[in-house]
């Protein structure tokens, strides 16, 4: 068997459980680490994986067949996606939600040139929670799709706050309001606004002779992140973060309340629950760039979301043992 041949680009939390995820994948193999570190410096712990600087990264066009790109949302992906696009399949977690149509288009241009596949946005949410509200949508076409987050600690909205003026170091946890909550799984299918959902809480460590007013100033008004929630900052020491918040627990749930022509009210909950949420995601991202490789070599090119992409193309096992096994 032909291994699939993966390259990491970024070796941080979510770079680190891609590398643990491809272990349990016999189709796969890793060929290297990129980064904009020393590469000297980054302990991958498998002497058989040699580490690069991401310029370097050209240099494996005829030795990596997908990328997977661990970087940031907010700074890292915009930039890294349509670069590395022209060079490898890719796969990203992409996770600014109104963003993402303009996203898309940007590397559908670049991808479709080179000819590549770059499977964008997926992960849990987006990802696994995308497609469980089309699929709420069209069974259950009367009624309303409510997604919550949490409780649990973002990777992205804490990459957000990390890379502000004055931030040492920093996470953020998202809160589902309980009583919103409550509501919808009555089947009462409320209006709820943004701010009605969800509330945000960061733990932030200042640089020496940071404004503190001015740092939570940045993170309350920051456009996508916490603008549109209420959102509580507090500052701690490096000390404090490390004991009480190095884990990355996280999760939520889908539910779409509807209900039939005979007026029966309907429930469809989709739920995670997870002690790692970069583990997790890393999971989702090893499993699509499967996908993303079977494309590519049955012709097919461009960015591709989690709707464009069948189901099948996810799994090491024949179209022959899923209708036997799992259908």
């Amino acid at each position: 068997m032909n291994k699939i041949r993966i390259g990491i680009l970024g070796y941080g939390n979510l770079g680190r459980g891609v590398q643990l995820a491809i272990k349990q994948n016999p189709d796969m193999e890793l060929v290297g680490v990129f980064t904009r570190r020393d590469p000297s410096s980054v302990e991958v712990n498998d002497p058989s994986v040699g580490v690069y600087l991401v310029d370097q990264a050209k240099d494996f066009q005829d030795k990596i067949d997908v990328m997977i790109l661990c970087g940031g949302s907010a700074k890292d992906l915009p930039e890294q996606t349509p670069l590395f696009a022209q060079l490898f399949h890719t796969v990203d977690s992409y996770d600014t939600h109104a963003l993402i149509p303009q996203f898309f288009a940007k590397v559908d241009e670049v991808a479709k040139v080179s000819k590549k596949v770059s499977v964008i946005s997926v992960g849990w949410d987006p990802g696994l929670f995308s497609l469980n509200r089309l699929l709420g949508e069209v069974v259950l076409p009367q009624g309303n799709t409510y997604t919550f987050w949490g409780d649990g600690l973002s990777q992205g909205h804490s990459d957000a706050i990390r890379r502000l003026d004055g931030v040492k170091n920093g996470v953020q946890y998202t809160l589902p309001v309980k009583e919103a909550v409550e509501r919808v799984r009555s089947g009462e299918q409320p209006s709820l606004s943004t701010r009605e959902k969800h509330t945000r809480e960061c733990f932030v460590v200042l640089k020496e002779d940071a404004d503190k007013d001015q740092v939570e100033q940045q993170i309350t008004t920051m456009p996508n992140y916490f603008e549109d929630y209420d959102t509580t900052v507090h500052f701690i020491s490096e000390d404090e973060l490390q004991k009480n918040h190095s884990g990355m627990p996280h999760g939520g749930f889908v539910i779409r309340s509807g209900e039939s022509e005979a007026n029966e009210k309907q429930l469809m909950e989709f739920s995670l629950k997870l002690e790692s949420n970069p583990n997790f995601t890393s999971s989702v991202l090893v499993a699509y760039a499967r996908a993303a490789y079977r494309l590519g070599e049955s012709g097919q090119s461009g960015a591709k979301t989690i709707y464009d992409i069948p189901v099948g193309l996810l799994s090491l096992k024949t179209a022959e043992q899923l209708r036997s096994e799992l259908l």
